[in-house]
């Protein structure tokens, strides 16, 4: 059994009534609560452990209701309908009797098909040429993943400027090291610092309120990429009325587009 922090933050133990049982994890503490990409990937587990599933996912959308306070919940998974090919589910994740957060995952049986990809990886410096990260962070979860900026990195200084676009570019993966599946996949769509600090360069109070994650890829490809570095790309798009939104692609080393991510989130001007 793997002792990963990673794998035991998204540990689920299937109950009697059918619900999943989870703890957080001290691992991937943030600000307040869990980070998020963790939750997504604990969503994600009670639908890849499931002996009902049908294929690999393809989508997963994830709506952060309200804050989840440290110890035990609950995740409730249903397959609302299963069709040749694809499978659709609905989750809920309750703790102390309240929905915290609501899920859907869409799985499928992917077949032989055309196949282009428009969105290309960007020209960027090399892993090995791109600086590491220096020392412990005050977030502990953000000590659970190696990110070499490329581009756009935390603020040098928070001054309230106008940084002129909120673009990063940056090599990330687990640390320490582990193979890559679609659970951390889906923990790192959600890796990227809020688009706001990078705008403004300013320490701004926010929460994701959803996020929706595309999977380009296979379980073959993913074995691929084993313990290599992704490329994540984030950009905001529009910061509107105390909201903005988010896209964000992720390739592998070898160029493959694994992910694309979209996000709303919540800012306090």
């Amino acid at each position: 059994m793997s002792t990963h922090p990673f794998d035991e933050a998204i540990a689920l133990a299937q109950q009697a009534d059918g619900q999943w049982l989870g703890h957080t994890s001290p691992a991937y503490a943030n600000m307040v609560g869990p980070f998020g990409g963790v939750m997504a990937a604990q969503v994600l587990n009670a639908v890849l452990l499931h002996p009902d599933r049908l294929g690999d996912p393809i989508s997963l959308t994830i709506n952060f209701c309200a804050a989840l306070a440290d110890g035990e919940f609950f995740v409730q998974a249903r397959a609302a309908r299963t069709n040749r090919s694809t499978q659709h589910w609905l989750l809920e994740v309750v703790q102390a009797n309240q929905t915290v957060l609501t899920a859907t995952v869409v799985t499928a049986v992917r077949r032989g098909a055309f196949n282009l990809v428009e969105c290309k990886m960007p020209l960027v410096t090399a892993p090995a040429d791109t600086a590491p990260p220096q020392g412990k962070v005050r977030m502990e979860w953000l000590n659970r993943y190696e990110q070499r900026f490329v581009c756009g990195g935390f603020p040098a200084t928070w001054n309230g400027d106008d940084l002129g676009d909120s673009l990063t570019q940056m090599w990330m993966r687990d640390a320490p090291a582990r193979p890559l599946d679609f659970a951390s996949l889906a923990a790192m769509s959600d890796i990227f610092f809020p688009r706001i600090m990078r705008r403004r360069a300013s320490p701004t109070p926010v929460g994701t309120v959803s996020m929706t994650v595309y999977f380009h890829t296979d379980q073959a490809a993913l074995r691929e990429v084993g313990t290599g570095y992704l490329l994540g790309q984030a950009q905001g798009q529009a910061f509107s009325d105390g909201f903005f939104d988010q896209t964000a692609q992720v390739w592998s080393e070898a160029g493959k587009l694994l992910v694309t991510t979209h996000q709303i989130v919540y800012f306090k001007a």
